[in-house]
């Protein structure tokens, strides 16, 4: 698959769409632009590559909506090789957004059969991440800590060992709450002990489970 002048200009409308929906990091929208999303889809799909919703994937899970990805992206607000864990590799659109913002990025999932696919797309694409086939709830301490967590799914509580895993001054983004509705929540912390959290609006993702998938 391509990227085709076609796809180029959906993606300026996407991003114009993002805009009037209050989307103001000039970075996260740059990438946007850049990233062909329809290139984590099948193919028979590609019409609803640039409409701005989720759509489902294999393992029962989603390519998340570029409105979503936009906000979670602009809410960490990441600087050049800031390191940045995304829990939930899903099918890697989040992830390519990221490296394109500059970040050095280590994502994790737990189904295999997605891990395997979204490291295939990325790096036969040219983006650059370290992938982990693993459980999300654990992080990844031995390379920590991180100037960014983002995770991808919804969490009823924020794993401890994720907050042990940020650096002071970082950023925890979240989508908090029940299977049914949550609240994006931004985690940063302050000192060793301290944290201070903020609340950006309701959410819906799939549910953040424990243990893999069709491991081998």
């Amino acid at each position: 698959m391509t990227d085709t002048f076609e796809a180029k200009g959906k993606r300026k409308k996407l991003v114009a769409e993002l805009r009037q929906k209050g989307i103001t990091d000039e970075e996260v929208l740059r990438a946007i632009d850049t990233v062909p999303r329809h290139m984590f889809m099948d193919p028979a799909f590609l019409s609803h590559a640039y409409v701005d919703k989720a759509f489902p994937i294999t393992s029962g899970q989603t390519i998340s909506q570029p409105y979503t990805v936009a906000v979670q992206s602009s809410l960490l607000r990441v600087k050049r090789r800031d390191k940045i864990l995304e829990v939930g590799t899903g099918s890697g659109y989040q992830a390519a957004v990221l490296v394109a913002m500059g970040a050095k990025v280590y994502t994790i999932e737990r189904f295999r059969e997605l891990f395997l696919k979204a490291q295939r797309t990325l790096t036969s694409m040219g983006y650059s991440a370290d992938f982990f086939y693993g459980d999300g709830y654990e992080g990844k301490p031995q390379y920590g800590p991180f100037d960014g967590i983002v995770i991808t799914a919804a969490a009823p509580e924020v794993p401890e060992a994720l907050l042990k895993q940020l650096k002071t001054g970082g950023r925890l983004v979240v989508p908090l709450g029940s299977s049914d509705n949550q609240v994006m929540t931004v985690v940063e912390r302050t000192g060793p002990e301290t944290f201070e959290y903020s609340q950006h609006g309701n959410f819906i993702f799939v549910p953040m489970l424990k243990g893999t998938v069709n491991g081998k």
